[in-house]
């Protein structure tokens, strides 16, 4: 199969504006923009035709440019990173045969997620849309509850039924469980991974779907894909001891650095 990663990065992000500039120190003491973090973890990825970044903003256009990295310029009225990948996608036009949207504030994703999810959308023919999860451990699920408590939204979780199929996705921590974890302990609280992949056809139709009240809620964009009868694969990945997590308040990226320092990555 083809394969082709879109990088969505916009600098008007409400959360965090310029989110992806901002730049994250390594172990060795390397400082990289958000953005080419977010290239370089998708580079790595085995059996990838092409790599692009697609933005509406010239400041990221030209830090991407800086370190080699192909650019598509998307418009700005792209109500999501899905919308941006399928404007990426008319303007390139080169008949893949499958879609991932690498969002670019997940530079700790390792290949493997990405690669497991193309196997898994590649074998389960009824899916139109493929997103990995990971089984949270107890210091992750303390993490996400520390989030809400302080009123910060932070990672999703997601929550799927017989065959993996995706029946519903949160930034709240779902599904409910009073218990307390060791840290190292598995839960049945599921992380949502930032990656997707889609099938050509259903990531054009995309944009001309209504949005749904769900997506307006919690702010998901997945949830278009439920909310309008579409069928989501959710495949489960391991960690292989690597910690993740994602970039989405000013508060992550020392704890982002954190991680970077603990695993060695430069």
């Amino acid at each position: 199969m083809s394969v082709l990663i879109v990088i969505p990065a916009r600098y008007a992000s409400t959360r965090y504006p310029a989110k992806p500039l901002v730049h994250l120190r390594g172990a060795s003491g390397v400082s990289k923009s958000l953005i080419r973090r977010s290239w370089e973890a998708a580079s790595a990825v085995r059996g990838v035709d092409r790599v692009v970044v697609a933005t509406d903003d010239d400041r990221i256009r030209t830090e991407a440019e800086s370190f080699g990295a192909e650019v598509v310029m998307t418009p700005v009225t792209c109500h999501n990173g899905t919308e941006r990948c399928a404007e990426a996608l008319r303007d390139i036009d080169a008949g893949y045969d499958m879609v991932v949207n690498l969002q670019g504030d997940a530079p700790l994703t390792p290949a493997w997620f990405v690669e497991d999810l193309v196997t898994g959308l590649e074998k389960n023919p009824w899916a139109e849309l493929a997103t990995p999860v990971l089984r949270c451990r107890g210091d992750m699920l303390a993490s996400l509850r520390e989030d809400r408590a302080q009123g910060r939204v932070g990672g999703t979780t997601a929550v799927f039924g017989a065959g993996n199929r995706g029946l519903y996705f949160s930034k709240e921590v779902v599904p409910y469980t009073g218990t307390d974890y060791a840290p190292e302990a598995p839960t049945p609280v599921f992380h949502h991974v930032g990656v997707y992949a889609y099938r050509p056809a259903t990531l054009m139709a995309y944009p001309g779907w209504p949005i749904g009240p769900l997506e307006t809620l919690e702010g998901l964009e997945q949830l278009r894909f439920l909310e309008n009868g579409r069928s989501v694969l959710c495949v489960e990945v391991e960690a292989r001891g690597r910690q993740f997590w994602e970039l989405n308040n000013p508060s992550d990226v020392p704890k982002i650095e954190a991680m970077m320092a603990e695993m060695g990555i430069d």
